[in-house]
């Protein structure tokens, strides 16, 4: 909606504005594609789809494209908003008669990389952008774009003499010398089918992002698939709303003379040239970009979770070496996919120098081949598998077989299109194709270092694998009170070797657990097999076994999925109706503060909540127990010496006679204190309560 209008006019001439809008259409048959291959359930991501119907090399070819893509959607949103943001600047500038002058180009550059590296910051500390926040953003961005809706009309009603832009007819293309590309001064641009293909190709970015629709299937409440749907209509209907109608009344209202100022921004054209007083106008300018700026920056942070996923997922296939998914000491995130990713990001901001044209022409390379790439995948298993719970439309049958002339359509359009910007974008071509060469490269080679170091280990532990969509105490073969322990590091094992010494096993079962950390937004699919029972955990629990073996007692393995790994603790637990969780000392936190994270884990999961115990073993010092729920509290022997007195006090008052007990006493302290902190928080002052709770703290 922010760039996609003045790139697509820079590209193919006045006419592009239909063009947008044809590919706002055409976005209603590509969301079939999503719902479908959601539909089939097929675990592993965009790399298992394609690798299980076309076979390894294509499928490390579409992630490649797929990578390309997520990188570049971060410099081409963020370059954006600094154009926006700049432009802006030397309009006020010029309004408060300053000289100044900021080279937008240059300032969107700066812009730029400060954006990506606080987002980066932010990605290496695990923190992501709420959900609420995401929602606020689109909530401000409807206003916005209702705003134009009502005002665009009112403006060309009252200029009257509407012009609407030329038919999006071959005559009326213009393309340039560099929109061409590799085609210009050959007889394909002057055929009309081949022209229109090029303009359409021009104006694909327009539906950036649809890869989202994969990744909310994954959140979407039940009924899923009519929730998708109405998800993707809503979509559709929104994009062809904003960026169509946008991009349409930006050509009917800017002013032919002008517009060319206004190709990197041209909502603030848009805003500038609405009828009105100019303060009303400078004002909604202001406006424009200030939500320009919320949402394109924003596109940063989900442009490196999602590469950040899509490595990931690479990774636990194999395909990518482990040493780039070894966890940040202190925050535990990939920190080292996360830096390439944004490594990569600053090096194309960098090298664009704020040319949102070029930015927008390579990041077109991303998209339609990894559009062409999916819409291949699954038009190929409509062939090798038949229990699609949605398919897309236009199917007719030939005997038994089925012919899915609607995906063949499609996916022949997609790749016409991505044919089409190979050869007329140069630098978006040269780009894209060695950056994935690059990957391609790297995952080639990664694939061959793994295959030879699992060759030369070795050799482990043989399982059976079990899967089960929830953790239950069926599926475990586990009784209710069993004993949970938490492993990830064979060499840490001292807490298991503990449990399995002082456990009896006819009172407790043991069930060994590990937590696969999986990246939130990691992609549309959940862990297959092989990726949640990866070789780590396959060496782990080979250190495990050997270990109950020497012991001579039987455990149960269970590995669950989680991006949280406390959230995914307490929820087995309580699942498995644990007694007890046990789990080693953290090299990151002391024993209080994993204690106080898996409580605050405990506090989250849904009532009824199981409660249980916590203890962590330390092999220097004392184990620490925590009771996680209701339980009663272990009194310090002057606090029973202050109760009892307190009780005897109070006992003497003849009207209590021998009712009163202990546990009375307690009761009004509990409710007394309980109304001092509310009244504390009603007055905004908790200061006497909380500095009573730590002279109790400080004592030894």
């Amino acid at each position: 909606m922010f760039y996609v209008g003045g790139i697509a006019e820079q590209a193919i001439g006045k006419s592009a504005p239909w063009f947008v809008m044809a590919v706002m259409l055409f976005s209603f048959a590509v969301r079939s594609i999503y719902m479908e291959s959601s539909s089939m359930f097929v675990r592993g991501g965009v790399y298992v789809v394609v690798r299980d119907s076309m076979g390894p090399f294509l499928a490390k070819i579409s992630v490649s494209a797929l990578v390309v893509d997520y990188i570049l959607t971060g410099p081409i949103s963020v370059v954006s908003a600094g154009q926006y943001l700049g432009r802006l600047l030397n309009e006020i500038a010029e309004l408060l008669h300053q000289p100044i002058h900021i080279d937008p180009n240059s300032f969107a550059t700066v812009f730029g990389v400060l954006v990506t590296v606080y987002f980066w910051w932010a990605n290496i500390k695990g923190i992501h952008e709420s959900s609420s926040k995401a929602l606020r953003i689109m909530q401000i961005t409807t206003v916005m774009v209702i705003a134009l809706l009502v005002w665009c009309p009112i403006t060309l009603l009252l200029r009257g003499n509407v012009q609407l832009p030329p038919a999006p007819t071959h005559e009326n293309l213009r393309f340039t010398a560099e929109s061409l590309g590799w085609l210009e001064g050959t007889f394909w641009p002057h055929l009309a089918f081949a022209g229109l293909i090029i303009a359409f190709g021009h104006s694909l970015l327009a539906m950036s992002g649809f890869e989202t629709l994969a990744q909310v299937y994954r959140e979407i409440g039940y009924p899923k698939l009519v929730n998708l749907k109405r998800t993707a209509n809503t979509v559709c209907l929104y994009a062809l709303c904003s960026t169509g109608l946008i991009s349409l009344f930006a050509v009917m209202i800017i002013p032919d003379t002008i517009r060319k100022e206004y190709y990197d921004n041209l909502i603030g054209g848009l805003s500038m040239s609405l009828a009105g007083p100019y303060l009303l106008r400078l004002g909604f300018h202001i406006f424009v970009v200030v939500v320009g700026v919320l949402i394109l920056s924003g596109a940063v942070n989900t442009s490196i979770i999602g590469a950040n996923g899509i490595l990931n997922r690479v990774a636990e296939d194999g395909v990518l070496l482990s040493w780039f998914r070894r966890p940040q000491k202190k925050f535990g995130t990939t920190y080292r996919i996360i830096s390439m990713v944004a490594l990569l990001q600053i090096a194309t901001i960098i090298g664009s120098r704020g040319d949102v044209y070029l930015l927008g022409e390579a990041y077109a390379f991303g998209v339609v081949w990894s559009f062409s790439l999916k819409s291949l995948g699954v038009l190929v298993l409509r062939f090798q598998r038949h229990d699609q719970e949605y398919k897309t439309p236009l199917n007719f049958r030939i005997g038994r077989t089925e012919i899915p002339l609607g995906l063949m359509l499609i996916t022949a359009s997609l790749f016409l299109v991505a044919v089409a910007n190979l050869l007329t974008k140069k630098i978006a071509t040269v780009y894209g194709v060695s950056f994935t060469i690059v990957l391609l490269a790297l995952f080639v080679l990664s694939e061959y270092i793994n295959i030879r170091r699992r060759a030369e280990r070795k050799p482990l532990e043989e399982f059976n694998l079990d899967y089960h969509p929830e953790v239950d105490s069926g599926g475990i073969h586990a009784r209710p009170g069993c004993v949970l322990v938490s492993v990830r590091d064979y060499n840490r094992l001292f807490h298991l070797q503990k449990v399995l010494q002082k456990t009896n096993l006819r009172r407790h079962d043991i069930v060994v657990m590990t937590v696969r950390t999986i990246t939130a937004g990691a992609g549309e699919y959940e862990l297959g097999e092989n990726q949640l029972f990866s070789p780590y955990e396959k060496e782990l629990f080979s250190h495990v076994v050997t270990q109950a073996e020497k012991e001579g007692k039987h455990v149960e393995l269970l590995v669950v999925p989680g991006v949280n790994p406390f959230d995914a603790l307490v929820q087995a637990a309580h699942n498995l109706k644990a007694s007890r969780l046990v789990t080693g000392v953290s090299a990151r936190m002391t024993s209080d503060e994993l204690a106080h994270l898996i409580g605050r884990a405990w506090e989250r999961l849904p009532e009824p909540r199981h409660p249980f115990s916590l203890e962590v073993i330390s092999p220097d010092r004392p184990s620490t127990y925590v009771n996680l729920g209701p339980h009663p509290p272990r009194l310090w022997p002057e606090d029973v010496d202050r109760l009892h007195d307190l009780w005897l006090r109070l006992s003497s008052d003849r009207r209590f006679g021998s009712n009163l007990h202990h546990r009375d006493v307690v009761g009004v302290a509990l409710r007394r204190l309980e109304r001092d902190l509310q009244n504390g928080t009603d007055h905004g002052n908790n200061d006497q309560v909380v500095q009573d709770l730590l002279r109790e703290l400080r004592k030894p």
